[in-house]
């Protein structure tokens, strides 16, 4: 099959529609279960790549032992998700720069060539403040996509506070410069958008999916896609029919799975989702 460029659908020589989308398991999939165990079931149950999600297990801030696991199981790491998250505040050190630094540096060593990144906590001033600018400037010099997710804001049933800045939203004005983002269905969801729409308003500055679902509950959810509201099929088909080259990755939430049966049924029902949904169509008589 012809491998798209991006600019639009392309016709491979089987007479089908659209680029060969690959798609992967983030290893915060199989949270509380270790790194090294997402490696191994995304070598068993099929994906065909690895997102490393940085977080607490010690293994998973480690360079070289992120490395050896992807050498070892024989699968590409296709990108690094760095420490964004508030429990995850302090691995890295307390910069946020440097955490972001220090994630291109697995990218490279480990042949990933996109970073995910959340915008700025708003008490994260001076980092919220250039945070567009020196993105930009990171990529330039260490030639890794850096992919800026679309988050949400916080929500109760009395109110709604904005935690993140310029704006928890990549399709408004504060993010009109940035040149890679990441689509997450479930925040999506928790924002009261639309994924689909959302994907077409991103256009050719979608770069990354974290494929999931969201019932538009005020809880980031993660659920199998399929299990929520968002129009999760027609978003895969839509990017697959766009000349969308980037990743899929299956980011799901599965720590009430009950035990590592269950939590591997929902892996295979999220990566059956999407080679459903991705399968290139047959081109127009």
């Amino acid at each position: 099959m012809t491998v798209s460029s991006g600019e639009g659908p392309t016709t491979g020589t089987d007479g089908l529609l659209g680029p060969e989308i690959k798609v992967a398991l983030s290893t915060a999939s199989v949270y509380p279960e270790s790194t090294a165990a997402g490696f191994e079931m995304a070598v068993r149950l099929g994906f065909d790549a690895v997102e490393v999600m940085v977080g607490v297990d010690e293994t998973s801030q480690d360079l070289d032992q992120v490395a050896h696991l992807a050498e070892y199981h024989r699968i590409p790491v296709c990108a690094v998700h760095a420490p964004c998250l508030l429990l995850t505040q302090r691995v890295w050190g307390l910069d946020p720069w440097g955490k972001l630094e220090t994630s291109t540096e697995m990218a490279r060593r480990v042949g990933a060539d996109v970073v995910v990144v959340h915008p700025p906590f708003r008490w994260q001033r001076d980092y919220a403040r250039g945070f567009v600018e020196g993105v930009a400037m990171m990529e330039e010099r260490t030639g890794v996509r850096i992919a800026v997710e679309n988050m949400y804001p916080w929500r109760t049933r009395r109110r709604e506070t904005e935690v993140y800045a310029p704006d928890w939203d990549v399709t408004g004005s504060a993010y009109a410069t940035t040149r890679h983002t990441t689509l997450d269905v479930s925040h999506a969801s928790t924002a009261q958008q639309d994924s689909l729409e959302l994907a077409r308003a991103l256009g050719d500055r979608l770069r990354h999916i974290h494929l999931t679902d969201g019932s538009g509950s005020a809880k980031d959810e993660h659920l199998v896609p399929g299990r929520g509201t968002q129009p999760v099929a027609a978003m895969l088909e839509h990017v697959a029919g766009s000349g969308f080259d980037g990743h899929v990755v299956l980011e799901i939430n599965t720590r009430r799975s009950g035990g590592r049966r269950q939590r591997e049924t929902d892996l295979i029902e999220g990566l059956a989702f999407a080679r459903l949904h991705l399968s290139p169509r047959p081109a127009p008589a």
